[in-house]
């Protein structure tokens, strides 16, 4: 009989696994697992493998003294049991999710068995509760990256065995519970553990398609952004749309590509270039909304897409918006010719192609204007960051590509931040202390992730002094010099403090780091031009000439540091100075 009821649950175990595999379909699912979880994801997987368990109980099979019903009637007798799956939803649950929800299925699944009866039904209601919070347990200890199928088999063979314990100790008569688990102890421990060992494989396989998906557009982006460089340097004209959405049309794989500017088509390569000519008058409504509110549209129809053309091939659009600083110079528009909603990937791509793109458009505005201004200052203190910066960063965004795509697209986008704030302060003689934190805030998350967030931060600046006006780049070189040469090696022990406090009618902004300190004798040296002659010292005796420059002699920069403790760099700005940034 037992090789008989192991052949059904084999069955019964294909069809939960079946239905596993339709779960990894379903984009809110795939998302739940992808994400760190939060609460309400926590009880959503709750809630979803606690149906799992139930589905299980369901597809179970009646045992009764001397007989087996393979169909589940829908209700037990005191006299019946059921050999079930209801433990690979529940255990896969808390592998998944952790504690809680491990719980939250094995209370759903758990309260269901035992509603139905039967004289096994609190045993199995306890037993199914135990199940789960083992494997949250086990889920927690391990985290979902180092989950694999033999592990989950193994849990699956102690949550079974848990079971049939639970069963002879809590079930009555012990007689019939003792010959019960002689019937379903074998059958049951082999198929729920398999199955458990094979949704765990599944959701694996999905989950690493997903990040390898995510690391070839990181991937893309990257090359797509390499080979537009040179064009879009030269500023967003119709030859260089031209040039950059042929290449996007070739890299991207989509049904077309276009630019614009503000008022007409730029370039359109691809389906539908028939009537999207360039120097045409916009033609989408979709494009109008972009440039009017600066944000992203996804067009899932022509009916939304709103083409003048009534023979449009064009089907569904990703439009985003180009900007040069904080000003919108255009859009940048992936099109399919199948009406169907884009993929997130699709758009996530379309976003990070409009940063990079603004940020090498931006790079070429300001390139032309420091060319016009002949802005010397700004332009020594740029020409004077460690290159080695730029370098460090872009080979941590090339490690995490393909081990976390999620963190490399962050990277790139607090390093175009980075980069697009350091190159609009050449248009400036004045920016706020907003904007220098966030200036810092961007530096600060590039470098951060190259050190696996090791360095610690802390800033406290009362938001009151925001709108304080100082000249542009202040406060970043100042973080960038503790961070390069405060410490030896960046460590959890490594911290960086920025300050600021009201003092009568200045501010008083103090910069610290406990690092390696300073020696004294190159101290004394550091702020004087003629004798610092080391690298270290060019970034802090340019702002210290700049504060000096705007606001007087009193207001350069102090610095204070002790051998092996630290450095402290202060410096004053004076409140309410009149200026208008």
């Amino acid at each position: 009989m037992s090789w008989m009821l192991l052949i059904s649950m084999a069955e019964r175990m294909g069809l939960i696994v079946a239905i596993a595999f339709l779960f990894t379909r379903w984009s809110v699912f795939r998302n739940l697992l992808e994400n760190k979880l939060s609460i309400s994801g926590k009880l959503y997987l709750a809630l979803i493998f606690g149906f799992f368990g139930i589905v299980g109980t369901y597809t179970g099979i009646t045992v009764s003294p001397g007989h087996v019903q393979h169909q589940f009637p829908g209700s037990l007798s005191y006299e019946d049991a059921i050999a079930n799956s209801r433990a690979i939803g529940v255990m896969v649950g808390g592998l998944l999710g952790g504690p809680l929800t491990g719980l939250g299925a094995g209370i759903i699944a758990g309260l269901h068995r035992y509603s139905l009866g039967g004289f096994t039904d609190l045993a199995c209601g306890i037993s199914t509760l135990y199940e789960g919070i083992l494997a949250g347990f086990i889920g927690h200890k391990l985290r979902q990256n180092n989950l694999t199928p033999g592990v989950a088999l193994a849990t699956g063979i102690a949550g079974e065995i848990g079971q049939m314990a639970i069963i002879l100790l809590v079930a009555q008569p012990f007689a019939k519970a003792l010959a019960l688990v002689k019937i379903i102890a074998l059958p049951m421990i082999t198929a729920n553990s398999l199955g458990i060992a094979l949704f765990v494989a599944i959701i694996r396989i999905v989950v690493e398609h997903e990040r390898t998906i995510g690391a070839l557009q990181a991937q893309k982006a990257l090359s797509i952004a390499n080979k537009t460089l040179s064009h879009l340097r030269r500023g967003l004209d119709h030859e260089s749309a031209l040039a950059t959405a042929s290449i996007i049309y070739e890299e991207a794989g989509v049904g077309a590509v276009a630019i614009t500017d503000k008022k007409v088509i730029l370039a359109h390569v691809g389906e539908g270039a028939d009537h999207h000519l360039s120097g045409m008058p916009i033609l989408t409504e979709v494009t109008r909304q972009v440039l009017e509110q600066g944000q992203l549209k996804v067009a899932n129809n022509p009916t939304e897409i709103q083409c003048e053309n009534r023979h449009c091939p064009l089907q569904s659009a990703i439009v985003v918006p180009l900007l040069s600083g904080d000003e919108i110079i255009g859009t940048l528009k992936l099109y399919s010719v199948k009406r169907r909603r884009p993929h997130k990937l699709m758009v996530e791509l379309a976003q990070g192609l409009a940063q990079l793109f603004s940020t090498q458009l931006a790079l070429g505005e300001a390139e032309r204007q420091a060319r016009l201004l002949q802005d010397a200052e700004i332009k020594a203190l740029q020409a004077q960051i460690n290159p080695h910066f730029l370098f460090n960063a872009l080979n941590t965004v090339v490690s995490l590509i393909r081990t976390n795509p999620d963190e490399a697209r962050k990277v790139l986008i607090q390093l175009g931040n980075y980069i697009r704030r350091n190159l609009k302060s050449s248009l400036c003689k004045w920016t706020t202390l907003e904007t220098e934190l966030k200036h810092v805030e961007a530096y600060l998350a590039v470098v951060q992730a190259r050190f696996s967030h090791l360095l610690k931060v802390h800033i406290d600046v009362p938001q009151k002094f925001y709108g304080v006006p100082l000249p542009p780049l202040t406060l970043q070189p100042l973080v960038e010099n503790a961070v390069q040469h405060g410490f030896t090696k960046i460590t959890e022990h490594s911290e960086i403090y920025v300050e600021a406090k009201e003092q009568g009618e200045q501010i008083l902004i103090t910069i610290r780091d406990n690092g390696i300190g300073i020696a004294p004798e190159r101290l004394e040296s550091l702020l004087n031009e003629e004798k610092s002659g080391e690298a270290d010292g060019i970034g802090l005796i340019n702002v210290h000439s700049r504060l000096q420059g705007v606001f007087g002699p009193d207001y350069g920069l102090v610095i204070q540091s002790t051998p092996q403790q630290g450095t402290t760099i202060k410096f004053k700005i004076p409140l309410n100075q009149g200026k208008e940034v």
